[in-house]
């Protein structure tokens, strides 16, 4: 049992935050204020090559694990761009998956290598306006026809569909009462976003306002049966392949927005004087800070236990859903300190831990609730009844 990073793991980890340090905190305070996507951001990132840090060496990547893409976008939430810096390359980082593990050798050539690039960008459309998290009742229709498929139907919440040229989307191909279990009959598909066909407007939010959240309206979308991945119908199952992974990458994120927001609030306990003396002497300052530093480092050696047993190929998924709770709420425990401990200041955009604060509501949030999350622990290591 070793806790330590190997050499190349902390080389990759100084590499990125050296990577990210020309994007400094007033670039995405500006990005924040005016809602633009950081797209010299994502170019930097894509020609570095840290986009394909998890994907084979075969369509372009650096052949690495989940750890390493762990240790990268904590470095990344780390570096001050929060999760505005995250969600623009945390895509393509994990959600390609599908076409590793099911895709046909020709798709993962065509499909992958220009996201990789920065050529093309994705955007991941599962979640539906009434459906949430109950993904085998979603709506969206793929009607086969010649040739392929003609989808129809609604998407919430998609991040980066405003600027995507691609999209993973999951369609109900069989019916719901036509299927005997709700995980069959739904498939897979990565086309083409045309825009004649999709239309996707912002949704006006809290945070993170750099990257886009949007509401999809599709209407006769048609997709080529080349662009199908997997068998028709195994589309949830397939799904699954990319939970834990996900799962994994933003409690690195959230970790990663913890520490940067210890780190800024600690520097100004530094310098901020009253009474003659730093606040930071004071122990009503000292003591929340130190806790909200145990509780991020904790929720870390989870991240990493979950992403160190999900490259080994081993069973993770009860590991990985609790870095994700305990992650979020390590980090929104962090923030939110660290704004508290700066008083006034820390409610002042120029100071940007209200900024982190706010963006990291989300890991509180997404994938996946917290409720579900602690439903999940329950049933599978607890073995209580199911309560849903």
């Amino acid at each position: 049992m070793d806790f330590a990073f190997t050499e190349d793991q902390q080389n990759i980890r100084e590499a990125v935050l050296q990577h990210c340090s020309p994007f400094t905190d007033d670039y995405w305070l500006d990005k924040d204020r005016t809602g633009e996507w950081p797209v010299e951001f994502h170019k930097a990132m894509a020609e570095a090559g840290w986009l394909g840090i998890a994907m084979p060496e075969s369509v372009g990547g650096a052949g690495l694990g989940i750890t390493e893409a762990a240790i990268m976008m904590q470095a990344v939430a780390e570096s001050g761009g929060g999760l505005s810096a995250a969600s623009a390359i945390h895509g393509p980082v994990f959600g390609l998956e599908p076409v590793i593990l099911f895709g046909t050798e020709e798709q993962q050539q065509r499909m992958i290598p220009p996201i990789l690039s920065g050529e093309e960008r994705m955007c991941f459309a599962v979640t539906e306006p009434n459906t949430g998290l109950d993904t085998t009742s979603l709506k969206t229709r793929a009607t086969k026809v010649d040739g392929g498929y003609l989808l129809n139907g609604e998407k919430i919440w998609i991040t980066n569909a405003h600027v995507a040229d691609r999209m993973l989307i999951i369609a109900r191909t069989t019916p719901l009462e036509e299927v005997k279990k709700k995980t069959h009959g739904l498939t897979l598909f990565y086309t083409r976003l045309d825009r004649a066909k999709v239309e996707a407007r912002l949704i006006p939010k809290m945070g993170r306002h750099a990257v886009g959240s949007n509401m999809l309206f599709i209407t006769d979308l048609f997709v080529p049966e080349e662009d199908r991945i997997g068998a028709e119908g195994d589309g949830f199952k397939i799904l699954l392949q990319g939970l834990n992974p996900e799962r994994v990458l933003l409690g690195a994120e959230a970790t990663g927005l913890g520490r940067v927001a210890i780190r800024k609030a600690s520097k100004y306990a530094q310098e901020r004087v009253v009474f003659g003396r730093p606040i930071g002497m004071n122990q009503g300052i000292q003591h929340p800070l130190a806790k909200a530093w145990m509780q991020v480092e904790a929720a870390s050696l989870m991240v990493f236990k979950a992403a160190t047993l999900f490259d080994k190929g081993a069973e993770c998924g009860v590991e990985a859903n609790s870095a994700k709770f305990l992650a979020a709420e390590a980090g929104y425990e962090a923030c939110q300190t660290a704004v508290m401990s700066m008083g006034g200041m820390g409610y002042a955009q120029e100071y940007h831990v209200e900024r982190y604060l706010r963006e990291v509501l989300i890991p509180r949030i997404a994938p996946v609730s917290p409720h579900q999350i602690m439903n999940f622990i329950a049933e599978r290591v607890l073995e209580l009844p199911r309560s849903y």
